[in-house]
C-alpha cells in the first residue's frame, strides 16, 4: 500500500473513532465497550495468521515493540474511553490533536530528532493556550467534564510516546504484526481491568452499541492500528502525527451533524488555535525563510 493512501485512510478511520467509541459505551459501559471491541480485534488478527500460515514473531526486539505499541493501545484508549463519557466525542479527537507537538518533545528526548525549534516551540505554546480556551468551556458539558478533558490528555501523552518507542525499538516487524502482538497484550488487560472494577454485564445491547464495537474492533483496531505501524515504519514519528492535524475538524462536524453534540463558540475558538498551532509547528519554518522575501517586495 502507498504511503498516501494509508495516510488519507488513517485520517478518515481516526476521525470517525471518537464517536464510535461514544456509541460503543452506551448501555454496556466504557470497560465492556473497549474489551469487546479489543477481544475482537485480537481473535481477527490470530485468525488471519492461522490462515496465512504465519507465525508472530517472539523475539526479544519483537516483544519489546508489543509491550511498548500496548502503551498506547491499553493506557491511551482507556484513558479516552472513561473521558469519552463526559466530553463530546470531537473534544477527544481535539484533544488528540496535540499529539503532533508532544510526539516532538519525545522524540527530540528519545530519538535525538533534532527538529524541535523556535518555530515549533511557539506552536506548541499556541496550541496550548487553545487547549486552555476549550478547557474553559467544561461547564458546559457537566461536572465531570474537566476530569475527562485532562484524562483524556493523559491518553495523547501515552500514546506520543508510544508512538515514540515503537519507532526506537526499530524492530522492522510487518505492521499487522505489532498490531498483532499488541492486542495479544491489550485485550486480556482490558478483561482484567473490567474483573477489577466489578463492570456489570448489560442485560441487552442495542444495535447502535453493537455496530459500533464491531467496527471498532475490525476498522478501529486491525486496520487502523496496523496503518497507523505501517506508517511508523516508512515516515517520522512526526510526521505520522500529522494525520491529527485534519481528524479533529471532521470528528467535531460529524459529533455534531451526526450525534447532536454541543460545541460552544469558544470551543470553535480553542480548535482554531489548536489547528494554528500545529500549522505553525509543522511549517513555521517555511513562514520564517518567506519573510524576509515578503518584506523585501513590500519595500
Amino acid at each position: 500500500m502507498s504511503v498516501p493512501a494509508a495516510f488519507l485512510a488513517v485520517i478518515l478511520v481516526w476521525s470517525t473513532t471518537p464517536l464510535a467509541v461514544k456509541w460503543s459505551s452506551e448501555g454496556a459501559g466504557f470497560l465492556l465497550g473497549a474489551f469487546g471491541r479489543m477481544a475482537l480485534a485480537a481473535i481477527l488478527c490470530v485468525a488471519i495468521l492461522a490462515a496465512l500460515r504465519r507465525k508472530l514473531p517472539w523475539h526479544r526486539q519483537a516483544r519489546h515493540t508489543y509491550v511498548a505499541a500496548t502503551l498506547g493501545a491499553y493506557g491511551a484508549l482507556l484513558c479516552v474511553y472513561w473521558g469519552a463519557q463526559y466530553i463530546p466525542s470531537g473534544i477527544v479527537a481535539l484533544i488528540f490533536g496535540l499529539t503532533p507537538l508532544l510526539t516532538a518533545l519525545f522524540a527530540r528526548v528519545v530519538l535525538d530528532e533534532r527538529s524541535l525549534t523556535l518555530a515549533k516551540l511557539a506552536g506548541m505554546l499556541l496550541a496550548m493556550l487553545g487547549l486552555g480556551v476549550i478547557f474553559g468551556a467544561h461547564a458546559t458539558w457537566g461536572a465531570h467534564a474537566a476530569a475527562g478533558i485532562m484524562v483524556v490528555l493523559l491518553g495523547v501523552v501515552l500514546h506520543s510516546m508510544a508512538a515514540v518507542l515503537v519507532k526506537r525499538n526499530n524492530a522492522s516487524l510487518p505492521s499487522f504484526m505489532v498490531t498483532t502482538g499488541a492486542l495479544l497484550i491489550t485485550a486480556p488487560l482490558f478483561f482484567l481491568t473490567w474483573e477489577l472494577f466489578g463492570a456489570p454485564i448489560p442485560a441487552a445491547v442495542s444495535t447502535q452499541t453493537l455496530g459500533a464495537i464491531v467496527y471498532l474492533g475490525i476498522v478501529g483496531s486491525v486496520i487502523g492500528f496496523s496503518l497507523y505501524f505501517y506508517l511508523l515504519r516508512h515516515i517520522e514519528a512526526n510526521a505520522v502525527a500529522l494525520v491529527t492535524l485534519v481528524s479533529p475538524v471532521l470528528a467535531l462536524i460529524l459529533g455534531a451533524t451526526v450525534n447532536h453534540e454541543s460545541i460552544p463558540w469558544r470551543v470553535w475558538t480553542g480548535a482554531a488555535l489548536v489547528l494554528s498551532g500545529m500549522g505553525l509547528h509543522h511549517w513555521g519554518h517555511v513562514l520564517w525563510r518567506c519573510l524576509p522575501a515578503v518584506r523585501e517586495r513590500l519595500s
